[in-house]
């Protein structure tokens, strides 16, 4: 049976809660076309409903919020239909946008994993709210892309070079670094996220719920290594974050030699624009990001990218061998680095100021 808007993102009213449930859990809630467009479309009938006061998302699934946008749907759509696939892209990103100007309080339950698509619904809540079993993870490198939906603004503004580290090698986080980095607001058990939901219904304000109710999770997992990921990631070029990484010795020898091995098996032209994308970000607010993040996105689908390779090898055929071009860092040229990031002309992504976007809700 084919599926539809409403088994894979189900909408309901709660008193003055709006409630979103991603449904879609045989495939870890990976976003598909139509549940994005609904859940674009229920934002913007939520901010004009007098009676909702809050937004909560979350999950049917115990083992992810969501693992992120079906890309093999992407990818199905650039092999028959390009401008679909790339229209695909804008849709998402404007969809990132509106959560960013969402004026109310919106409230992620989050327990399991969040990845890519997932971060971008989520990130950019008043609240984010983490379970036990969140882990978090942008692994775009892995499959020839790059780490998108906005997310280089938050990323590129993270202390000690995390971001670069987090966005290089798309290792995954616990809910602990992620509260100590801030991409999340509370921890909360996951046992607890029916009460949050019965007073967000109640219309009780949203910090004192989600406050009274945070837990100590402790220092994050990464803490014995943050002097070390920033000596080795705040290089200039890809190439000698690697060699420092090699060049580590004593007790963290051995983590060190991981990642380092980590960096070896992604896309070496991912890397590098992912490298680059991260350090301009700094300077760029998340509307400019995501205009920029459509640039990339548009290259990314090209016949013979990265891209393409790398969800056949992750997703299709699952021989997780895949056949990158350029296959080594060395041989990524500043050139081909620069191609991506060229204006697209007429082609741009448009995407309303804050102040337009406000406007739009009347």
């Amino acid at each position: 049976m084919t599926e539809t808007e409403d088994e894979t993102l189900k909408v309901e009213i709660q008193g003055s809660l709006a409630l979103v449930t991603l449904a879609r859990p045989k495939a870890l809630n990976a976003l598909t076309q139509r549940m994005l467009s609904k859940l674009s479309e229920s934002l913007w009938a939520f901010a004009r409903d007098p009676q909702v006061y809050a937004v909560a998302l979350q999950s049917e699934s115990p083992r992810a919020f969501s693992t992120g946008a079906d890309v093999r749907e992407v990818i199905g759509l650039a092999r028959t239909d390009l401008p679909a696939a790339i229209k695909a892209f804008a849709n998402e990103y404007a969809l990132n946008w509106q959560c960013e100007c969402f004026s109310k309080p919106m409230v992620p339950l989050i327990n399991g994993m969040v990845m890519g698509g997932g971060v971008g619904i989520t990130l950019y809540a008043t609240h984010r709210v983490a379970g036990e079993g969140y882990t978090f993870t942008m692994p775009e490198t892995t499959i020839g892309l790059f780490p998108d939906v906005g997310v280089c603004h938050v990323l590129a503004r993270l202390p000690n070079h995390v971001g670069m580290y987090l966005g290089l090698t798309g290792r995954t986080i616990g809910r602990a670094e992620a509260y100590g980095l801030g991409l999340v607001t509370h921890c909360i058990s996951a046992a607890r996220f029916e009460e949050i939901k019965a007073a967000l219904a109640d219309t009780w304000p949203v910090d004192t719920i989600l406050d009274e109710r945070n837990e100590d999770c402790g220092p994050g997992e990464l803490e014995p290594y943050r002097v070390l990921i920033d000596r080795c990631f705040s290089a200039g070029i890809v190439e000698e974050i690697v060699a420092r990484l090699d060049e580590v010795s004593g007790p963290l020898r051995d983590w060190a030699q991981q990642v380092a091995t980590d960096l070896r098996r992604r896309s070496p032209l991912s890397l590098k624009i992912t490298h680059r994308h991260l350090r301009d970000a700094r300077a760029r607010d998340l509307r400019e990001t995501l205009i920029i993040d459509y640039r990339l996105a548009v290259r990314c689908l090209e016949a013979n990218a990265d891209f393409h390779e790398g969800v056949r090898a992750a997703l299709i055929d699952k021989d997780g061998a895949p056949r990158w071009s350029p296959a080594r860092l060395e041989d990524v040229t500043d050139a081909m680095v620069e191609a991506y990031f060229a204006p697209l002309g007429a082609g741009e992504l448009v995407l309303p100021t804050r102040e337009e976007m406000q406007a739009l809700r009347a």
